[in-house]
C-alpha cells in the first residue's frame, strides 16, 4: 500500500481483481469511465490523413456485365486538369500502391510496375485495377483472357473492360483532364496492348513494357516448342486461388534435382494436382503452334487492327520472360505506320523489367551509367506527357531508341534493325563452325571431319544456369533474373556442348537486330532439342575488372525443339542419322564485338531445369513420356561446303566501308 499525502488518496492494489479502482480512505470506491467489456476497436476508423500528399479512393467500377472491378485511385493534392495513368493488373492493386507506410505517394508506389519519379514529378492521377478473377475485383479469371472470339465466348474481355474502365474514370475523377495512357510490365504490359483493340477515344497513348505477346513461340510458356518448365510455379500461384495465397512448393533446394525426380514435366503437375488448374490443362492440350496460340497472339492480332493509338513498345535485351514480344509487335505494326508517329520502339540492356530500377549494370556486366533512369527521364516522361498533358510540348523521340552494348551508348534510329543513326547497312553475314572448333566468316573447307559429334544423355541434362538452381521465388533478383548473362564457361567445358570459337578480332564488328541459326545436324534418336548460342568471349584480362577476364557473355541465344523442324503445328519424327536443315531466328542484338574479343557459338541439347527434357525419341507428347523414352543419342553438327552450319548475323557495315 502507498500513499500520495498530495491527493489524500490511498492506492490500493488487489492482485486478485480485474479493475483497478481508487479510494479516499473513506473506503469509497472510485472506478475508470471505460467499461472492462467495451470494444476498443472502432466500429469504422475514419483516418485523418493528415500530412498526406494524395489522397486515396478505393472503388468498384461496374463493367458491361455487371462485373465490378477493384481500382485505387490515387489524387495528388490540389491536382486539377491532370491526366490519368492507368495501370491493370493480376498482382494486387492494393499491394501495388501500399509499398511503404509513408504519407508521401513517391514511396507509397515506389516498386514493381511504377515508373515513380515520372508519375510523381509528372502529378499524374494514377489508377491500379485488380482484373477481373483477381484479388478484390469479381468474375472469373482467364490466364491471358483471349478477345471475344473462338477462344473466348463471352461478350467480355481485356479490350472492353479497359474501355468500361476508362470511361467511368473520366467521367467520375473531377480532377482529370479526361485524357488517360495505359502502361505496364509483362503480364501488365500485354494488357496495354489489349487496350488498343478498339480503343477508348479519351485513351490517348499506351506503353507496353517486356508485354507477354506470344506464349509459345518465344515468350512465357514455350520457346519454339521447348515447354520452359520452370514457369509451372507461376500457373500454380497464379491461377490456384484469387489472392495468389496457395503457393507453389519445393521438395529439393536444388530445382534441377526436383524435375529430374518427377522425370516429366506431366507427371510432376500430376503429383501436385497441378490439373486442377484450367490453364495448365490448355497447355497439356496444346504442346504445338496450333490455333490456341496463334489466334491469341498479339503481334499478329494487333496487325489486323487499324492504328488509333501512339503505342511505345519496351524491349529488354536480356529478358528471361518475354524477350520474343516487344520486337515482334514492332514488327507486325511499323509497315502500317507510315507517318512514323504511331509505334515508337525503345530497346535497353536489361533484365525483365529493370527499366523501371537501377539500369547501371546487370550482373558484371556495366554499362557506366544508369540506362534505366535515362530510359524514364528523357525518353518516357517527356512521351507521355506530349500525349496526356494539356499545352506539353512534343517530346522529338525517334522512332527507335536503341542502347548498343559493347560501346555502351545510346542510339536514335528511324527504324529497327537500323545499325546507326546514319550512313550504314545491315549485312547478313553467314559466321560458320569448322573443324577443330574453329568459327569464321571464311566458309567450312572439305579438308578436316565433316562433323563434331557428342552425346546427349536425358539422364545427364545440361543445367542452364550454374547448380545449385534454386525455384524462382526464391531466387529472382540474383539469379533468375541475371541468368542470361551468367558467365558461359561451364557450359563450354562439358562433353556435351560443342564450343566454336573465332581468332580475336582486331577491329569493331557490329551485329544488329536477329541472328538467323541455320544448322545442319543428325541425331541418331527421332527426336531432339537444339540449343544455339551466340557468345562474346572476353580477353583473358580485363583491366578495372578483373572477374571479366574470359568471360563468355551470351549475346543471343535460343531454343528449338526438332520435331517442329518441318511445321510447328504439327510436329513429326526426325529421320535418325540423317543430316537435315534446322532454321530459326535468335532473339534481336545490338551489340559491338569490341577489338581483342572472340565470338564463340556454342551448341548443345538440353537447357535444364528451365526447360523440360527431350527423351530424344518421338512420343506423342513430350509431356507424358515415360522413363523409357529418355534415351542417349549421338548428335552431328556438319560443317562441310555442302552441309555447312553457321549463324546469319546481322553485320553493321559503314557505307563505303
Amino acid at each position: 500500500m502507498a500513499k500520495n499525502p498530495a491527493l489524500n488518496l490511498t492506492v490500493v492494489f488487489i492482485l486478485c481483481c480485474s479493475t483497478p479502482f481508487f479510494t479516499d480512505g473513506s473506503g469509497s470506491q472510485a472506478h475508470s469511465q471505460t467499461k472492462p467489456s467495451t470494444n476498443e476497436t472502432p466500429e469504422k476508423l475514419v483516418p485523418t490523413n493528415y500530412g498526406y500528399d494524395h489522397d486515396r479512393r478505393t472503388v468498384m467500377i461496374p463493367m458491361r456485365d455487371g462485373v465490378k472491378l477493384h481500382t485505387v485511385i490515387l489524387v495528388p493534392n490540389g491536382a486539377k486538369n491532370a491526366p490519368i495513368l492507368l495501370t491493370r493488373t493480376p498482382y494486387d492493386a492494393d499491394a501495388l500502391t501500399n509499398h511503404s507506410q509513408s504519407a508521401h505517394l513517391g514511396p507509397r508506389i515506389y516498386g514493381y510496375d511504377n515508373a515513380t519519379e515520372v508519375i510523381v514529378d509528372g502529378g499524374y492521377i494514377r489508377a491500379v485495377q485488380d482484373i477481373r478473377g483477381k484479388y478484390e475485383s469479381e468474375g472469373e479469371y482467364v490466364m491471358n483472357r483471349p478477345l471475344h472470339g473462338p477462344w473466348n465466348s463471352t461478350a467480355v474481355d481485356h479490350a472492353t473492360d479497359t474501355y468500361d474502365t476508362i470511361e467511368w474514370l473520366i467521367k467520375n475523377i473531377p480532377e482529370t483532364n479526361g485524357k488517360v495512357g495505359i502502361l505496364g510490365i509483362s503480364y501488365d504490359g500485354f494488357l496495354p496492348l489489349m487496350a488498343v483493340v478498339r480503343p477508348h477515344p479519351a485513351l490517348k497513348v499506351s506503353v507496353a513494357m517486356n508485354p507477354m505477346v506470344d506464349g509459345w513461340m518465344g515468350d512465357d510458356w514455350f520457346h519454339h516448342g521447348a515447354f520452359r518448365q520452370q514457369m509451372m510455379s507461376y500457373f500454380y500461384n497464379q491461377e490456384a486461388t484469387r489472392d495468389n495465397d496457395a503457393r507453389w512448393w519445393t521438395t529439393h533446394y536444388d530445382d534441377y534435382d526436383m524435375f529430374m525426380e518427377a522425370g516429366s514435366a506431366g507427371e510432376l503437375g500430376r503429383r501436385r494436382g497441378l490439373e486442377q488448374v484450367g490453364f495448365w490443362r490448355k497447355v497439356l492440350e496444346h504442346p504445338a503452334y496450333d490455333a490456341f496460340w496463334r489466334d491469341q497472339a498479339m503481334d499478329r492480332i494487333l496487325a489486323a487492327e487499324p492504328l488509333k493509338v501512339p503505342l511505345m513498345l519496351v524491349h529488354s535485351l536480356w529478358d528471361q520472360e518475354d524477350i520474343y514480344g516487344a520486337p515482334a509487335v514492332y514488327k507486325a505494326l511499323k509497315p502500317k505506320d507510315t507517318r512514323n508517329d504511331k509505334v515508337f520502339l525503345v530497346i535497353g540492356p536489361w533484365h525483365h523489367g529493370q527499366e523501371i530500377g537501377d539500369g547501371s549494370a546487370l550482373g558484371p556486366i556495366k554499362f557506366n551509367s544508369n540506362t534505366a533512369y535515362f530510359f524514364r527521364q528523357e525518353i518516357l516522361a517527356p512521351f507521355l506527357a506530349q500525349y496526356l498533358k494539356d499545352g506539353a510540348p512534343r517530346a522529338n523521340l525517334p522512332v527507335v531508341s536503341a542502347f548498343e552494348t559493347g560501346t555502351n551508348r545510346w542510339l536514335q534510329l528511324s527504324d529497327w534493325p537500323a545499325g546507326c543513326e546514319s550512313g550504314c547497312t545491315i549485312t547478313p553475314t553467314p559466321f560458320y563452325m569448322d573443324d577443330s572448333s574453329r568459327a569464321g566468316f571464311a566458309p567450312p573447307s572439305d579438308k578436316g571431319q565433316p562433323y563434331d559429334e557428342y552425346i546427349s544423355d536425358p539422364a545427364k541434362p545440361v543445367p542452364y544456369r550454374r547448380r545449385p538452381i534454386p525455384s524462382l521465388d526464391y531466387d529472382y533478383e540474383e539469379g533468375w533474373s541475371k541468368w542470361l548473362v551468367d558467365d558461359q564457361r561451364e557450359a563450354s567445358g562439358r562433353p556435351d556442348v560443342l564450343a566454336f570459337v573465332s581468332k580475336e578480332l582486331t577491329a569493331p564488328l557490329k551485329i544488329s537486330g536477329q541472328p538467323m541459326v541455320n544448322l545442319i545436324a543428325s541425331t541418331s534418336g527421332t527426336d531432339a532439342d537444339w540449343v544455339v548460342k551466340l557468345i562474346d568471349v572476353y580477353p583473358d584480362e580485363v583491366a578495372g575488372q578483373p572477374g571479366l577476364g574470359g568471360y563468355q557473355l551470351m549475346v543471343s541465344a535460343d531454343i528449338f525443339r526438332g520435331r517442329y523442324r518441318e511445321s510447328f503445328e504439327l510436329p513429326k519424327a526426325i529421320s535418325s542419322n540423317q543430316p537435315l536443315p534446322y532454321r530459326w531466328a535468335l532473339p534481336h542484338a545490338n551489340h559491338v564485338f569490341l577489338p581483342g574479343h572472340r565470338i564463340m557459338v556454342q551448341i548443345q541439347s538440353s537447357w535444364f531445369p528451365l526447360y523440360d527434357r527431350n527423351p530424344q525419341t518421338f512420343v506423342p507428347s513430350i509431356f507424358w513420356a515415360k522413363p523409357e523414352d529418355y534415351r542417349k543419342a549421338i548428335h552431328r553438327v556438319y560443317h562441310t561446303p555442302k552441309e555447312a552450319s553457321y549463324i546469319e548475323i546481322p553485320v553493321v557495315k559503314s557505307e563505303g566501308g
